[in-house]
C-alpha cells in the first residue's frame, strides 16, 4: 500500500485544471448533511459537554473557509491554551504548545501528542511533525489539554487531533487555486464520494511562497487518501495515505535585537553563507479495522508504517566543525517508524447508571539513521561553504514503547459522572555508534524511561446547562532524540544524562451551554514539574537541554462562542498562564559548555510562554451569496531566555475578510479576500529560546493579502 501511495506524485497544478476540464458534472445536489465528528478524550464517543476536560473541537469547511489554508495556526488560533505560531520559517515547522508545553521547542512539535487519523504523528521518543496534514481535506481538528492528556503516554501535555471529511454521496470534484502577498501561491484538487459499502477522499495540493523575509523561500506538496470499506452489518475498515515533500526550504534563522530593530526582513548573514535549509520527503499509511463484536462489545485494532528523510544544512562555523569530535553542520535522518494499537470496548448497565471500559495496548517503534557531515568543503581560498563535506557522524538508533491503558466511564447517579485510566508507559533508547574515527570514541549506549500515568475526572451536571468538573493526573515526557542528540560539554555521544520529566496536574472546569448564552467554558489548572526538560543552549540550530529542579503552571481558561441571528456568530477565547522556574539552577550562555554557570533565579518566568493570550471573532456567514468576519488577536510579552534578560513585545494585530458563495448550474463556486495585521503591526510573531548567539526573535510579516477561489461539482 506504502508503495502505491507513493507514487501518487503531485504534478502541478495542471492536474487540477485537467480534471475540471474534464469532468462532466450533473445537476448540482444538495450535500450531504454535516459530519458528526465524536470526542475521543476518553476514547469513549462522548460529546464534549460531557467530558470532564479541557476540550476544543474546531470544525472546517475547506470549501467555503475564509482562511488560506496553509498551516494549522490558522485553525488553532481560537483554541485556549493553545499557541501556535507560525514561525514564517518551513525549515522548522509551526510552533505549538499547549499550557506551555512544547514551548522550548526549535523546531518540530515537543510535548504535545499529534495524530492525523488516528496515525501518531508524534514518534515514541516525543518528537512530532505536523506538515503532512491537507487543510484542504480536513473536517475537524480536536484539541485535548490537562490531566486526561496523559493517557496518550509520553509527551502528552496536550493532544492534537486531525481528521479528514469523510466521503458522501455522488462523486465530487473540487479544485481551487489561492495566491497573496510575498509570493504565496497555493493550488489543490480533491475527489470524494461514495459507492455502495466504499467511501473516498482523495486530495492534492501544492503551497510555494517566495517568503516573507529574505532566504525565505519554500514549496510544499501533500498527499492524502482516506478510504472507508463497510464490512457488512458489524465490520468497517479504515485505509489511510499520505504524503508530504519538502524540496527545499530555506532557513532564514533568528535576529538578534539590533538585526531586528534594523530590518526584520532581513536575514543574519550567516544563513546566507552557509544557505541555511532542509529539505524531506515522507509517506505512510495505515490500516484501522473496527468491529462491533456484539451490542456489547467492541474491537478496534490499528496497524501503520512510515519513512521519513530529512537533510538540513545548518549555521555552524567552520573553525568549530575543525574540532575532529564535531559532528558536522549537516543533519541527515532517514527514520522508519511503525506501530499498531490494539483496543477492547466493553458497555453494560441500564440506561440510568451506564458504564464502559477500556482495555488497551499500543506499541510504536522507530529506527534513526542519523549522520552528520561537514557543511563544506576545500580549504580557504577555494573554500567552498553550504554544501556537504566529509562525514563527521554515524549512528543507528532505536526507540521503541508498549504502553498497556485501561480506561473506564461510569454513571453511578443520573447526574454524575465518573472517568478515571490508567497507561503504562515504558520508552526504550538504543544508540549503536558506527563511526569510531581516531580519538571518537563508540558512543553507543542505552536508556529506559518507565512512569505508571493515573487520571481521575468526575463531573456533576447541576442542571441540563451547567457542568461541573475536576479532574487529576500524572504526566510523563522523555527526552527526544533530538534533545539527546548533543552533549553540552562538546563530546561525542546521547546525552543520556537527561532524565525524563514527570509531572502533577490538577484542573476544576465549569460547562455552561444554552440557546440564551451560548456555550460557555472555563477551567483553572495548575501544573508542577520535577525535571523539566529546558534549552541549556542553542547555537546555529543545534539545542543541548538539561534537567532543572521544579516548575510550575497556574492558569486560567475562557472559551465563549454564542450562534445570533441571521448566520452571525461570535467566538472568544482567553488564556491566562503563570509558567515559572519554582527552583534556582544554573544555565549556559556559550557553547560547549563544560560548567554551566549563569544563574536563573527562582520565580523566573519560563521562556516561550505568554502570559496572557486573547483572541476574538465575529463571523458572518450564511449558507450562499456574501459572507464576511472580522478578528483580533493579543499576546502578551514573551520572554527569549532563562534569564529574563530580553523579551519579544506584546502586540494586537486584527484581520477582516470576505467571501461570496455562488452556486451555479452545476458547480458550486467560492470565493474569498482576506487581509491579516490590517494596522501593519511590526511584531515578533515566535522567538528560538536561549539563542547562544542571541538570535532569539522570529518577526512576523506586515499587512499581507491573500485571496482565493474554489470550484466543487459532483457528477
Amino acid at each position: 500500500m506504502m508503495k502505491a501511495f507513493h507514487s501518487m506524485r503531485w504534478r502541478g497544478p495542471a492536474v487540477a485544471v485537467a480534471a475540471a476540464g474534464g469532468a462532466v458534472c450533473a445537476a448540482q445536489q444538495p450535500d450531504a448533511q454535516p459530519q458528526t465528528v465524536t470526542i475521543t478524550a476518553t476514547r469513549i464517543a462522548t460529546p464534549a459537554f460531557d467530558v470532564p476536560a479541557s476540550i476544543s473541537l474546531v470544525t472546517l469547511s475547506p470549501e467555503t473557509d475564509s482562511r488560506p489554508g496553509i498551516n494549522l495556526s490558522e485553525t488553532l488560533a481560537g483554541v485556549p491554551g493553545v499557541l501556535a505560531r507560525d514561525r514564517q520559517n518551513y525549515a522548522q515547522d509551526v510552533q505549538v504548545s499547549v499550557r506551555g508545553f512544547g514551548a522550548r521547542s526549535t523546531f518540530g512539535i515537543r510535548g504535545v501528542r499529534l495524530y492525523v487519523d488516528g496515525i501518531p504523528a508524534t514518534m515514541p521518543d516525543g518528537q512530532g511533525q505536523i506538515s503532512n496534514v491537507d487543510l484542504g481535506s480536513t473536517a475537524a481538528v480536536e484539541v485535548l489539554r490537562g490531566p486526561f492528556s496523559a493517557l496518550y503516554g509520553n509527551s502528552s501535555g496536550g493532544v492534537v487531533q486531525v481528521f479528514t471529511e469523510d466521503g458522501a454521496g455522488a462523486p465530487k470534484l473540487t479544485v481551487g487555486a489561492g495566491g497573496g502577498s510575498d509570493g504565496q501561491r497555493r493550488y489543490d484538487a480533491k475527489l470524494s464520494g461514495a459507492q455502495g459499502p466504499l467511501d473516498y477522499v482523495a486530495s492534492v495540493s501544492r503551497f510555494e511562497t517566495d517568503g516573507w523575509r529574505a532566504h525565505g523561500a519554500a514549496r510544499r506538496d501533500i498527499q492524502n487518501l482516506k478510504l472507508r470499506l463497510q464490512l457488512g452489518d458489524a465490520g468497517k475498515l479504515t485505509i489511510i495515505g499520505n504524503g508530504v515533500e519538502l524540496p527545499s526550504a530555506q532557513d532564514p534563522l533568528g535576529l538578534t535585537r539590533a538585526e531586528l530593530q534594523a530590518d526584520p526582513r532581513g536575514v543574519d548573514p550567516a544563513a546566507t553563507q552557509f544557505n541555511t535549509r532542509k529539505s524531506l520527503a515522507q509517506t505512510q499509511g495505515g490500516l484501522i479495522y473496527e468491529l462491533r463484536v456484539d451490542g456489547a462489545n467492541a474491537l478496534r485494532a490499528l496497524v501503520y508504517d512510515g519513512h521519513r528523510a530529512t537533510t538540513q544544512f545548518q549555521s555552524i562555523p567552520v573553525a568549530a566543525q575543525a574540532n575532529p569530535l564535531n559532528p558536522g553542520g549537516v543533519i541527515q535522518l532517514g527514520r522508519d517508524y511503525d506501530g499498531a494499537d490494539l483496543r477492547w470496548t466493553r458497555t453494560g448497565g441500564p440506561a440510568e447508571r451506564r458504564w464502559s471500559l477500556i482495555g488497551g495496548l499500543a506499541w510504536d517503534q522507530l529506527r534513526e539513521h542519523r549522520q552528520g557531515w561537514q557543511d563544506f568543503t576545500g580549504t580557504p581560498p577555494g573554500q567552498v561553504l553550504g554544501v556537504q563535506g566529509a562525514l563527521r557522524r554515524d549512528e543507528v538508533n532505536d526507540v521503541a514503547d508498549l504502553d498497556p491503558y485501561l480506561q473506564g466511564q461510569w454513571h453511578p447517579a443520573d447526574d454524575w459522572t465518573l472517568d478515571a485510566g490508567v497507561r503504562r508507559s515504558r520508552v526504550r533508547f538504543v544508540s549503536h555508534d558506527r563511526y569510531v574515527v581516531g580519538n571518537n570514541p563508540d558512543d553507543s549506549g542505552r536508556a529506559t524511561y518507565e512512569a505508571t500515568l493515573p487520571v481521575l475526572g468526575v463531573q456533576w451536571a447541576a442542571s441540563p446547562e451547567l457542568h461541573l468538573y475536576a479532574t487529576a493526573g500524572r504526566g510523563f515526557e522523555t527526552p527526544t532524540l533530538n534533545e539527546l542528540a548533543y552533549r553540552p560539554d562538546g563530546q561525542t555521544g546521547l546525552n543520556f544524562d537527561l532524565k525524563p520529566a514527570r509531572s502533577g496536574s490538577l484542573e476544576i472546569g465549569a460547562k455552561a451551554h444554552s440557546a440564551s448564552l451560548g456555550a460557555l467554558d472555563v477551567a483553572v489548572f495548575g501544573t508542577r514539574t520535577r525535571d523539566e526538560i529546558v534549552t541549556l543552549s542553542n547555537v546555529g540550530g543545534r539545542s543541548t537541554y538539561q534537567n532543572v529542579a521544579s516548575t510550575r503552571r497556574l492558569g486560567l481558561e475562557v472559551a465563549w462562542t454564542k450562534l445570533l441571528p441571521d448566520d452571525v456568530a461570535v467566538q472568544v477565547a482567553y488564556t491566562l498562564l503563570a509558567a515559572r522556574y519554582t527552583d534556582g539552577f544554573l544555565a549556559c550562555t556559550t557553547t560547549p559548555c563544560a560548567a554551566p554557570a549563569t544563574p536563573v533565579a527562582s520565580g523566573n518566568r519560563i521562556p516561550g510562554v505568554a502570559r496572557n493570550a486573547l483572541s476574538a471573532e465575529l463571523g458572518w456567514t450564511p449558507p450562499r451569496g456574501w459572507r464576511a468576519s472580522v478578528g483580533a488577536r493579543a499576546l502578551s510579552r514573551v520572554f527569549v531566555n532563562d534569564t529574563n534578560a530580553d523579551a519579544a513585545a506584546s502586540f494586537v494585530t486584527a484581520n477582516v475578510s470576505a467571501g461570496y458563495v455562488l452556486p451555479l448550474g452545476a458547480w458550486q463556486f467560492s470565493a474569498f479576500a482576506r487581509v491579516d495585521n490590517v494596522t501593519n503591526r511590526r511584531y515578533v510573531g515566535s522567538v528560538i529560546v536561549n539563542e547562544g548567539n542571541g538570535r532569539y526573535f522570529e518577526p512576523s510579516p506586515g499587512r499581507t493579502f491573500f485571496a482565493g477561489l474554489t470550484g466543487s461539482c459532483r457528477f
